[in-house]
């Protein structure tokens, strides 16, 4: 059952969407015990939408569902070049945007959001097939073709499909902190939160074998983040060079091993300050930062308050 107090997703399916992208968008915030979510799914109009390739959309509600909710989410579509957003749909984006809602894409959808004139003289993104084009018809954007998703506070854009998924637990995190975007991560059986600068794919290949030790590698510092972690010990447990380690973690994950490790005792310690009544020192000693006063220093510089003022928030 829905709650007064749960956050409203109106779900803009358009012709030509991909199923992908309307499933995540309906399904990471489906309603759940766990999820203070309501998820409406709309269309130009009630009725059929057609998709691609061969599937189609039976949606129970119209534009007006952009005015009720307070998170917009656009998926993608086939063939952004070629199509065009009719007067109605810009309409009532912009108005739900100066209604105070957020708006956010996946992949193609950018192009929506574009043609509303809501990235405007912004920084955005989109697939990385498409992000020429994008530059190329509207100047006034600054799109980055390096970078899983793009937070711009009200507005949000991400690249293909699977950023998608790191665009909602995003959204998430924003909402409700750390320890239930990961329950939903868990949920999906999704990748540990990946940072929205991360590329959005490899300039070269990668060899299975080292992309496998790595992904293992990263699952390992999660279950120790309390250890001493070093470069030679991620080398060691990934059985590379230190060199090799530090050069290819960098390319695939866009930060370096250090500060991979860094953010992610961060991240740990931001669930327990919301989960936890444990004091600042204990946390501190947890996440492998040492001290409470090594604990403010990075979690000021990286979040951006004070671990009690966090706290604070999170239990108000």
């Amino acid at each position: 059952m829905t709650t007064p107090t749960d956050h409203r997703v109106g779900v803009l399916v358009l012709d030509g969407a991909k199923a992908l992208d309307v499933g995540i968008a309906a399904h990471v915030f489906a309603k759940r015990p766990s999820m203070p979510y309501e998820v409406r799914v709309c269309g130009e109009r009630p009725g059929t939408v057609d998709g691609w390739n061969g599937l189609a959309y039976a949606v129970t509600y119209g534009l007006e569902t952009l005015g009720w909710a307070d998170t917009v989410l656009v998926p993608g579509y086939r063939n952004p070049a070629d199509a065009t957003t009719s007067p109605e749909v810009i309409a009532a984006l912009r108005s739900a945007h100066a209604g105070g809602a957020r708006i956010a894409a996946i992949s193609t959808g950018a192009f929506t959001l574009a043609a509303a004139g809501l990235l405007d003289g912004g920084r955005a993104t989109t697939h990385w097939h498409y992000t020429q084009v994008m530059q190329d018809r509207y100047p006034e954007i600054d799109v980055d073709e390096n970078v899983l998703f793009v937070d711009a506070g009200q507005v949000l854009t991400s690249a293909g499909a699977a950023s998608g998924i790191d665009l909602c637990l995003h959204l998430i995190r924003r909402d409700h902190g750390v320890g239930l975007a990961n329950h939903v991560g868990r949920r999906l059986v999704s990748a540990p939160y990946r940072t929205g600068g991360q590329a959005q794919y490899a300039p070269h290949s990668i060899p299975e074998p080292l992309g496998d030790a790595f992904a293992n590698t990263r699952a390992w510092v999660l279950e120790n983040l309390r250890e001493d972690l070093t470069v030679t010990a991620l080398a060691k447990h990934a059985n590379v060079s230190a060199r090799t380690l530090s050069r290819r973690f960098t390319e695939d994950t866009g930060i370096t091993p250090m500060q991979w490790i860094l953010r992610a005792r961060i991240d740990h310690a931001r669930e327990l300050l919301e989960r936890t009544d444990l004091t600042v020192t204990e946390i501190a000693e947890r996440t492998g930062l040492g001290s409470d006063t090594n604990l403010r220093r990075h979690f000021g510089s990286i979040v951006g308050t004070s671990p009690s003022s966090y706290r604070r928030a999170f239990q108000a």
